[in-house]
């Protein structure tokens, strides 16, 4: 069993959004799969739209594929995208 490094942008369908219930929802869902600290940031894209950035460890044995499509389903969540993914060392 190994780890990787992720990093995933969650983009909100408009600047309204409440970015923290997408944010809860997120680590929530990440939680309930692979118990992991979720570190959470907001990216300034334009006119007030911001994507919140995810970066956490994951287990290799967990299709990352399984976590995007639960993103999907956040409501106000309008696309889900993986930014870097590497394999952890430690």
């Amino acid at each position: 069993m190994g780890f990787t490094a992720v990093q995933m942008k969650l983009m909100p369908e408009s600047p309204s959004v409440d970015l923290k219930a997408i944010e809860v929802s997120a680590e929530q869902i990440i939680n309930s799969m692979h118990k992991t600290q979720v570190r959470v940031e907001e990216q300034p894209i334009a006119f007030g739209l911001k994507a919140i950035i995810l970066s956490f460890a994951w287990n290799d044995e967990i299709e990352l594929e399984k976590l995007e499509a639960e993103f999907q389903k956040i409501p106000q969540v309008s696309s889900v995208e993986v930014l870097d993914i590497r394999k952890a060392f430690g």
